[in-house]
């Protein structure tokens, strides 16, 4: 598969040309990729109205993922959680209220998104006991939730896989949300690679509408590259206005380093990258049986993520991350529950060795209950008005009561543990101290509502 952004760029680079254009370092620095760093010169093209080099690349990448197309994105999946939300927006049903019906654990960039285009959102509580990070939904719960709307929402959100590899029934979410007259967005920024399994397990094969995904997070392409998708089977209007909707939350600057990955990303995902894949997914679960075989309490859940249950070892995942550094394995994740370790097709083989080495020295404990996402507290203003209300930082000891202003999270997992608009509970207070959170943004006292 030809790269024609890897091949443009080469080929200016190597003209040396004079380079009185942005960026500032001329091609020249300190990094050693500044030659290949360039703006929208003649013959780049340009992402927000591509017709060249980059609507070609894209076109590849359509190709390879089956989409009606994929539009690059040089600015994460947070642009396209954004943009994805825009255009279910736009063409919205006639009778659909500015609602979206979204899986608890979403990322902070759908709150953001929900907060910029004054979206409100409605949340699918766990199905069952999960852990922070997760939320299992159900084809039966969402058929019930639609069903109690007062007004059929915009859209309905999910994030599959999530951060510890839980995959949701995309096929059967979107029979429901199908039935119902409503789009399927999904929120797939773990799954790159699902498209490249035997059957693919990708969203895009399986019924959603609109779905990003990171590419960096799982395949060889630098941090920042992603991609939003259009199914073949969604209205034809998303592809006609999803390059707007995806330039209206990103930088008219984006970097030709990144797209320059996505671009050679094609070839790989073209070569032999499938075999690649399939022998460290094998890999994997070997690996996985036998540290399973020890004792150790592996999360079952999307091929490529390792994910050990600290609660269910009778430790905390940061034991555990300490464990994996003092063998040189940094982890992904690590939280009081769990430790995440992602694995690609790029792994080498002694990072299955090293991993294994260090669960050597696993002794298992008691196990105990894994701390939930605290009940949200009472709406008190949208996600927009509280995050553009003038706010303060507080100490987290004396958030309980306040109105959350931005959302509060760290990132990983960027999961909001009081939602923006939200009063602070008690409970959702000291979770956040457990955490080690020490401020917490709210909403100044004199602009909140009684």
């Amino acid at each position: 598969m030809n790269t024609p952004i890897c091949d443009f760029v080469r080929g200016y680079a190597a003209a040396r040309p004079a380079r009185l254009h942005m960026p500032g370092h001329k091609g020249n620095g300190l990094l050693g990729c500044e030659a290949l760093d360039i703006t929208e010169v003649s013959g780049a093209d340009d992402l927000s109205h591509p017709e060249g080099i980059i609507l070609e690349s894209e076109n590849n990448a359509s190709a390879l993922f089956g989409t009606r197309h994929t539009f690059y994105s040089a600015g994460g999946s947070s642009q396209c959680v954004k943009a994805m939300l825009h255009l279910a927006l736009l063409h919205r049903a006639p009778n659909a209220a500015r609602t979206v019906l979204a899986g608890r654990n979403a990322h902070k960039a759908f709150l953001h998104g929900c907060a910029l285009l004054d979206l409100e959102p409605k949340w699918l509580l766990p199905e069952g006991e999960s852990p922070m990070c997760a939320c299992p939904l159900s084809p039966a719960g969402l058929d019930r939730a639609l069903a109690g709307q007062p007004a059929p929402p915009l859209a309905v959100y999910v994030t599959s896989p999530d951060y510890l590899g839980g995959m949701l029934d995309i096929a059967g979410l979107a029979e429901v949300c199908h039935r119902y007259g409503v789009p399927l967005l999904v929120d797939n920024a773990h799954g790159a690679y699902l498209r490249f399994l035997s059957p693919s397990r990708h969203p895009m094969d399986l019924g959603a509408d609109l779905c990003c995904d990171s590419a960096h997070k799982t395949l060889p392409v630098l941090t920042g590259g992603a991609y939003l998708h259009v199914s073949p089977t969604a209205l034809a209007p998303y592809e006609h206005e999803a390059r707007q909707a995806m330039a209206l939350f990103g930088s008219s600057s984006p970097s030709y380093l990144i797209l320059q990955s996505l671009d050679a990303c094609n070839r790989s995902l073209a070569g032999d990258y499938r075999e690649r894949l399939t022998e460290a997914v094998r890999r994997l679960e070997q690996l996985k049986a036998r540290l399973m075989d020890r004792g150790v309490p592996v999360r079952p859940g999307e091929p490529m993520k390792l994910v050990v249950d600290g609660w269910a070892a009778g430790c905390s995942g940061y034991e555990l991350a300490d464990l994996l550094r003092q063998n040189g394995v940094e982890p992904e994740y690590a939280d009081p529950d769990e430790v995440v370790l992602m694995y690609s097709a790029d792994v080498e083989g002694s990072d299955f060795q090293r991993v294994e080495t260090a669960f050597s020295q696993f002794r298992p404990g008691n196990r105990r209950t894994p701390a939930a996402l605290p009940a949200s507290g009472a709406r008190v203003l949208s996600p927009r008005e509280a995050m553009l209300s003038p706010w303060e930082e507080i100490p987290v000891r004396e958030a309980a009561g306040r109105i959350c202003a931005g959302a509060a999270v760290s990132c990983p997992p960027a999961i909001p543990i009081a939602v923006s608009g939200e009063r602070i509970t008690a409970e959702a207070a000291a979770f956040m101290a457990g955490l080690g959170f020490e401020i917490v943004s709210v909403v100044r006292k004199n602009m909140s509502a009684n």
